[in-house]
């Protein structure tokens, strides 16, 4: 049980870190002297070289031993957290966030793998992958109200310094508790690598770019095209290769694919509903970067209450029970937000639809993790637990990208509270997405694969739940 408490904060640790910061921009900004424009690479920074490197830093780990690859991330981590704390310059910032990045891109694989290895399917391998789920899906808001408190009462740095004493723990408590993972000998496929790492920085960076400088920039269109060929490349190298780092038999029919695409429209969402949240606290209701943080608690107790229930229903009900009435609360959710305007208060406008959305993340994110875990092949394992954080980190990109380009247009026109609402409508269309997706994983019927040359039988039935009907 102890292992799997290292597991679980681990993973809040990594998660934390992508929103903690967000509070802490301004004083940041006013101590070390950024420009407006180089605030958001605080935040950048951090994203591209942690979904740059993690589908390399999978393949690694496997080969390593996941354990090992989770305490090399984590001292990593470490250090780099030490460095942003005590950085005297906006420069020496930056390249700590990208640090931080890699030391997560290191760890952040081994999560799932270590959990896997440390549960027994059924109901023990139900209740970790929901505590797990609360891990990464209520990471985002416990780290706006701590990143708040810390910013309030101690300073900008210590959103940095925090990380330092739990991250030694982390480490003594991987040691302590948890069983390492055969290593798969194999050799390392430096092609795939380096495709897949140029294709992600590329999409992240054009999705980033895009959301300040506009959809048609050159270095948003030039990005798009770079990642473009990275991941034509990425397709003919790992058709030839042994050990790829992203195996084409993950994504070999369209069911096998569903769960992975499913995977990046549900984080699209759920970081648009942090993002314009936060925004439309902070700008129309005036609250500080504490009274936002607080504001998103009842999300993150909704999910607490649904974890507690789903991993006894969860294998009564099916994964597909729980995926269509979690996404359908998604959607149901970020369509109430949608009627947000000016006149609106918390408890009016926000507080109902955020529990829907915590009811809806906490039945969502288990069943679909499992799915992804479950039909990977036994050596893929650490890769497909990679390409699932990777869609996370994209598809949240994606998300806040795109809708706030509508927001922009909008707000521009109609003031910043119907611009919160118009992008909060639009995110609903990601859920429904990810429900449509969710319907083609859930048919039986044989797929036509969807790489020629690669195996597309169906993968085996996953051991810890059975679909639903």
């Amino acid at each position: 049980m102890l292992g799997l408490v290292v597991v679980f904060v681990t993973q809040l640790m990594l998660v934390i870190d992508g929103s903690i910061v967000n509070v802490a921009l301004p004083a940041i900004q006013a101590q070390l002297g950024f420009t407006p424009t180089s605030l958001s690479w605080v935040v950048t920074a951090y994203a591209l070289a942690f979904a740059g490197l993690i589908l390399l830093s999978g393949r690694i780990g496997s080969m390593i031993g996941t354990r090992l690859a989770l305490v090399i991330g984590t001292l990593v981590f470490i250090v780099a957290s030490a460095l942003g704390g005590f950085a005297p310059t906006a420069e020496l910032l930056i390249v700590a966030r990208v640090l931080q990045g890699i030391g997560a891109a290191i760890a952040a694989p081994s999560t799932l793998v270590l959990l896997m290895k440390n549960t027994t399917p059924g109901p023990q391998r139900s209740r970790a992958m929901a505590m797990f789920v609360i891990a990464a899906g209520s990471g985002g808001a416990i780290g706006l109200v701590l990143g708040g408190i810390l910013t309030t009462t101690l300073g900008w740095e210590w959103v940095m310094f925090v990380n330092i004493p739990v991250g030694l723990l982390i480490v003594a408590g991987a040691y302590a508790f948890l069983d390492e993972t055969d290593r798969l000998p194999a050799r390392l496929d430096f092609g795939g690598a380096a495709a897949s790492t140029i294709a992600m920085v590329a999409l992240i960076f054009g999705f980033t770019t895009a959301a300040s400088d506009g959809w048609t920039h050159p270095l948003v269109v030039a990005s798009f095209v770079v990642a473009l060929f990275a991941l034509g490349a990425l397709m003919i190298v790992e058709r030839r290769h042994l050990a790829p780092v992203v195996p084409l038999t993950l994504f070999s029919t369209a069911r096998r694919a569903a769960p992975f695409a499913a995977m990046m429209m549900v984080p699209a969402g759920m970081f648009a509903f942090f993002y314009f949240v936060n925004l439309f606290t902070q700008n129309v209701l005036h609250f500080d970067p504490l009274g936002t943080g607080l504001a998103l608690l009842p999300f993150v107790g909704a999910m607490l209450v649904t974890n507690q229930f789903s991993p006894a229903l969860l294998p009564r009900l099916g994964e597909k029970t729980f995926l269509i009435v979690g996404l359908s609360a998604l959607m149901v959710g970020l369509l109430w937000l949608g009627q947000l305007n000016a006149e609106s208060t918390f408890l009016s406008g926000i507080l109902a639809p955020t529990l829907i959305m915590g009811f809806g993340a906490g039945l969502t994110f288990a069943p679909l993790t499992s799915i992804i875990l479950d039909q990977a092949p036994a050596d893929d394992l650490s890769s497909a637990s990679s390409l699932l954080q990777a869609a996370q980190q994209l598809g949240g990109s994606i998300g806040v990208a795109v809708l706030t380009t509508v927001f922009v247009s909008v707000s521009a026109a109609s003031g910043a509270a119907t611009g919160t609402a118009t992008a909060l409508l639009f995110g609903a269309g990601f859920a429904a997405v990810a429900l449509l997706l969710v319907s083609i994983w859930a048919r039986r019927i044989p797929m036509v694969p969807l790489v020629s040359g690669v195996d597309g039988g169906s993968a085996p039935a996953p051991a810890a739940v059975t679909i639903g009907s």
